[in-house]
Order: C-alpha cells, then sequence, then structure tokens
C-alpha cells in the first residue's frame, strides 16, 4: 500500500487483507465453540479464493454467523433469499 504498513486478518495460516468496510457498530455475535469452527472454515475458503456456503435448519444463525465474520474482516456481505 505505498509504503504505509496495513491491517491484516490472520486465522490460522490464512493471510487476510482487512477490507475497511464499515458496516456500523452492529450486535456481536457469542462465540461459541460451532461459531468458531464457521469462522475458521470461512476464513480459509476466502483465503484460498473459494466461496462457502452455510447449510443447516433455518433459524440456526447462518445469515447472522456470516455477517458478523464479515463484518469483523472488513467486507461487504449482501445476502441472497432464493426461497422467497
Amino acid at each position: 500500500m505505498d509504503g504505509k504498513k496495513a491491517c491484516r486478518i490472520k486465522v490460522c495460516d490464512a493471510d487476510l487483507a482487512y477490507g475497511y468496510e464499515y458496516l456500523g457498530n452492529g450486535p456481536r455475535l457469542v462465540i461459541t465453540p460451532l461459531t468458531d469452527r464457521i469462522y475458521v472454515t470461512a476464513t480459509q475458503a476466502l483465503h484460498l479464493k473459494m466461496g462457502c456456503a452455510p447449510a443447516g435448519p433455518a433459524g440456526t444463525g447462518k445469515t447472522e454467523t456470516t455477517k458478523d465474520l464479515a463484518s469483523a474482516v472488513g467486507k461487504a456481505c449482501y445476502v441472497f433469499n432464493c426461497s422467497d
């Protein structure tokens, strides 16, 4: 970045540039072993330039977890509900 230091996100062996996308001062999720696991998995997928599509029953927090991770790494997150 032209001689300036950049903010980096490091999770396991993934190293991502912080996105600087301000998404407001929203609520944060409670970190459980399951949310921690999806954070690591999704971050590894981003590092490998792949996508991530959490699957599971309705109402289990898949969308909220994905949006919270996007907020933590400063990336924009757009949610499309194709079932409606």
